[in-house]
């Protein structure tokens, strides 16, 4: 049963039982109304435990149903019911408590929560507001302040942070057995939460969290709609509270922002291996090389370190192991300076890692990862290295952003081994990560690569062999598309502000300046030789890096950055711009914002057609999840190809 009711005594115990994540459909609903009836019908009963079944108490509401009407009964009124009743209502919960899973929390009378519980109310992370009863119990039960930090951004709670703030009266190991037992005159003195005290009004956390809301979730309708419905609970009441709240959730699940966002959430819940590798086992990997450590090797060694696997970093001199030592070190101290890691597990991370120069440091070693210089003869080096050393077993990954792997297995014995794994900078926060397949990686060797990626927690998807694989391929093409640009008329300012108000965090010109512009010339000098003489070529980028112009990091790119600062506005970078177009005899013109747009869009989606044509990406959502995790593309606008089939053909 969906959910099951059973009596013990004076106790009634109520468990929702819908895997894997109990979410709350319909039939969910049903099964919760049919037991606050129950409830409603026993004699002599004291208390009702509410508790979940498998790993987590509940994640909220059922997301495929937001596409269709809403069918009683609804969990608003449902909520209503069971904050109303005579025999209060204990949440006993564990794992998580996320959305519809949190408001249930809020409208029993008493709430206890294992030590690992995560509580939060994430809706505007997929385009609406909490529809039953979030925005106006929470702030009347922590405050506007902490109601607002949690529902704003969709920021979950742990256990420590929830008790603190008043969300929980309890943690315990066992929260069943707590609430059986807990006094029944303490739950009794405590008031139903939709009777609490209107919150005091706080201007200041009101600004904050719409400056918040603006900066991390720019151009997104549902945060700020939240905000408001937060601030009427200062001086509304409940009940009209209530009715607003829905009234703006059923609006905001069916605009085209929540639709968009439903788009990707459930395109990561279907990022895992494909079907054809299910029973292949993945090697298991404890002990592991990288290759390189700089700030790209420096991260995934982190990132592997951060899951218990005991890694070593290769490289070429002590000045290359002292780099690499001091760059992992940086991490390290930055993650305990933000609270993300203890001083138990920076310990543990610095006590399993290793620098050295001497390959045969992997000679216990389960998987290699290269990190090297971007260079086709060094990873060929490289890899010979790695397999004389490892042992047979070991799988061999590159983290090249745009070579050939095919090229690199070919100095294999057993080129079966070689996987690209490709990251994305900075390795140890960016989700997304490519796994390539070349034409005789095995079926293990990509196993393990989905496996890495789960444990992990990186959003994976398959990419095939060609020159940039799907990311780095749509970003050349973007890059290409604005240089172009630049040539017939526009500015990279111009452009980065058309770009920034489609809802990218920056346009691609600072985003140049941010990765260093001498990343992008070196690939296409190596393009060089086999570049279609026929295609429209764009010298301006070439001549930046010749001239010195690298980017933030000497002070001067695209922009100019003074003392270190953010971007300036560098007036000669047009007058560069406007020479090249007079030594190619281009007739400049003005373009406007939609042009932009238009030119730099339509060029991606016709490269990304492409790459589904030719079999480098598996399906559109693949694509999409590239786009949004790895250059981003605006989250609220669902992807590239998504975005794509919400164009009007003209």
């Amino acid at each position: 049963m969906v959910v099951s009711i059973r009596r013990n005594g004076k106790i009634g115990y109520v468990e929702v039982n819908n895997p894997p994540v109990n979410a709350i459909g319909l039939a969910l609903r049903k099964g919760l109304l049919k037991a606050v009836e129950w409830v409603a019908r026993q004699k002599g009963l004291e208390r009702v435990v509410l508790s979940g079944a498998g790993k987590v108490f509940c994640a909220g509401g059922d997301a495929r149903e937001f596409d269709s009407a809403p069918q009683e009964p609804h969990l608003p009124d449902i909520l209503q019911l069971i904050e109303a009743s005579e025999i209060p209502w204990l949440a006993a919960v564990h794992g998580a408590a996320l959305g519809g899973g949190a408001e249930l929390m809020l409208a029993c009378r008493y709430r206890i929560a294992t030590p690992d519980i995560m509580i939060g109310l994430p809706e505007v992370t997929l385009g609406v507001v909490p529809g039953a009863g979030g925005t106006q119990r929470l702030p009347r039960l922590i405050g506007l302040k902490a109601a607002l930090e949690m529902i704003t951004i969709g920021k979950a709670v742990n256990a420590e942070t929830a008790t603190d703030i008043g969300f929980l009266d309890a943690v315990a190991k066992d929260p069943v057995d707590h609430a059986s037992n807990v006094d029944l005159d303490i739950v009794l003195n405590t008031s139903r939460v939709s009777e609490m005290a209107t919150p005091i009004k706080d201007i200041d956390a009101l600004d904050t969290a719409e400056k918040i809301a603006g900066k991390r979730m720019r151009n997104q309708i549902a945060p700020l709609v939240a905000i408001d419905l937060m601030k009427q609970t200062i001086d509304h009441t409940f009940v009209d509270g209530l009715r607003d709240e829905r009234k703006a959730f059923l609006s905001l699940r069916g605009s085209d922002q929540a639709k968009a966002l439903r788009h990707i959430f459930f395109a990561e819940r279907a990022a895992r291996a494909p079907d054809w590798l299910r029973g292949i086992m993945p090697q298991p990997v404890s002990n592991a090389v990288v290759v390189g450590g700089g700030t790209m090797g420096a991260a995934i060694a982190y990132t592997l370190l951060s899951v218990d696997i005991r890694v070593s970093i290769i490289e070429t001199d002590t000045d290359g192991i002292d780099r690499a030592c001091a760059n992992v070190e940086r991490i390290i101290q930055a993650s305990l300076k933000r609270g993300i890691i203890s001083e138990t597990q920076a310990k543990d991370r610095v006590d399993n890692f290793t620098a050295t120069t001497d390959y045969a440091v992997g000679n216990q070693a389960d998987l290699a990862i290269e990190a090297a210089y971007e260079s086709l003869d060094v990873k060929k080096h490289v890899f010979q290295a790695l397999e004389r050393a490892l042992p047979e077993h070991a799988i061999l990954a590159t983290n090249t952003s745009y070579l050939d792997l095919n090229e690199i297995a070919a100095v294999l014995k057993a080129p079966s081994r070689l996987v690209g794994l490709h990251f994305f900078a900075p390795a140890h926060i960016m989700k997304l990560l490519e796994i390539v397949r070349a034409e005789n990686t095995s079926d293990i060797a990509l196993a393990t690569g989905f496996d890495l990626a789960k444990r992990l927690k990186k959003i994976p998807v398959l990419a095939g062999v060609c020159d940039g694989f799907i990311g780095n391929r749509l970003l050349a093409c973007y890059r290409e598309a604005a240089d172009m640009l630049l040539m017939d008329g526009t500015n990279p300012w111009e452009l980065d502000e058309a770009m920034v108000e489609f809802g990218y965090a920056m346009g691609p010109y600072e985003a140049q300046d941010l990765s260093g512009l001498d990343i992008a010339y070196a690939n296409r000098q190596r393009q060089k030789p086999t570049r279609d003489p026929n295609r429209r070529y764009i010298p301006i980028s070439d001549r930046m890096v010749e001239e010195g112009r690298l980017g933030k990091k000497t002070g001067v790119g695209w922009y100019r950055y003074p003392g270190g600062s953010g971007p300036v506005v560098d007036p000669l970078i047009e007058d560069l711009i406007i020479e090249e177009a007079y030594f190619a005899k281009v007739e400049r013109r003005d373009f406007t914002d939609d042009e932009i747009r238009s030119r730099l869009l339509l060029a991606m989606i016709n490269e990304a057609r492409d790459i589904l044509a030719d079999g480098i990406a598996q399906t559109a959502a693949d694509i999409d999840l590239v786009t949004v995790h790895g250059y981003g593309f605006p989250r609220w606008r669902g992807g590239l190809m998504y975005y794509a089939d919400s164009l009007e053909i003209k």
